[in-house]
């Protein structure tokens, strides 16, 4: 009997123990490898955002690798129409609840109509449109004339704000209807001190919150799978392409836009392929130059992301 190992005792121990270092060695460059492209793709969405003159919140996650890039993403901004995602979601949520249903009739009136984006209120009073027609009308167009019929059917912004809540989007909230934001800026001095004070957000989010909901969407799980389905199925027919849609091949895109151009241009949508589905949520302020500059720079952020994931 021996009272300690022997060289081949010694030398198994030894080649056990380089393997686990070969191995976790192997572990560490493989993580190194795929992260060193993640950071090229930031560093590259970071150069875009410094060529253009503005406070920006980027938030980025492939749902199937988890991989992610947050770039003030956590930061409070104003969401301009972007804002009418969490609205869309709260109505689905009542619709489910049985307080209304999609095929409910509103009549239009003269009083009802707003300004800016839609196309309602350009139609006669007595115009009779469903809740569906809607929904649809103020996520693809941004109708705002839609938006607060819809605020006025789910009763107001406090179920949109509950609702941002309990899904746990604590930068999330709805600040008033589309009359109350026009009123005020009518209000103002001009656009530009309008929107300098910031007194009077048209909602309140951040790009991870955005990112959050629509991967709830595309995971089946805001409200249901059903009205998860039926709401991306309205924001792929988004008419407004000037954004995250713009040089993206490849993919789908249902997205929603939120404008105060040229200070604001936000974007926030998902990045749908067969095998790779991308949340991408950017949100600009404070950008006093041509707005067209602003919207072409979120197109490349989208077209390097778009570029990077595509399988």
């Amino acid at each position: 009997m021996r009272d300690g190992p022997g060289r081949h005792d010694i030398f198994i121990h030894v080649k056990y123990h380089r393997s686990i270092a070969s191995a976790f060695l192997t572990v560490l460059l493989l993580a190194s490898a795929s992260a060193q492209p993640l950071a090229r793709l930031q560093g590259n969405i970071e150069r875009i955002a410094k060529s253009i003159n503005a406070d920006w919140g980027i938030y980025i996650k492939c749902l199937e690798t988890g991989e992610e890039i947050a770039i003030d993403a956590d930061k409070q901004m104003d969401t301009m129409s972007v804002i009418k995602i969490p609205l869309m979601v709260e109505a689905f949520r009542q619709i489910e609840a049985g307080k209304f249903t999609l095929e409910d009739k509103i009549t239009l009136k003269e009083s009802d109509k707003r300004p800016g984006t839609g196309i309602i209120r350009s139609l006669d009073p007595g115009a009779v449109l469903t809740v569906k027609d809607l929904l649809t009308l103020m996520i693809i167009v941004s109708d705002n004339t839609a938006t607060d019929l819809m605020f006025d059917k789910v009763g107001g912004t406090e179920p949109v704000n509950r609702l941002a809540q309990s899904l746990g989007l604590k930068n999330t909230r709805a600040t008033g209807t589309a009359d109350a934001w026009f009123k005020a800026l009518r209000a103002a001095p001009s656009s530009v001190q309008f929107h300098t004070d910031g007194k009077t957000p048209f909602g309140l989010s951040s790009p991870r919150d955005m990112g959050r909901l629509l991967e709830m969407l595309e995971r089946g799980q805001a409200v249901s799978k059903k009205s998860s389905d039926l709401m991306l199925q309205m924001m792929r027919g988004q008419v407004y392409s000037s954004r995250l849609p713009k040089y993206v091949t490849g993919f789908r895109v249902p997205h929603k836009t939120g404008d105060f151009l040229p200070h604001i241009g936000n974007d926030v949508g998902i990045l749908e392929s067969q095998n790779r589905n991308v949340v991408i949520s950017v949100f600009t302020a404070h950008h006093y130059g041509t707005g067209a500059y602003l919207e072409d720079a979120i197109g490349r952020v989208a077209e390097q992301v778009a570029n990077y994931f595509y399988r």
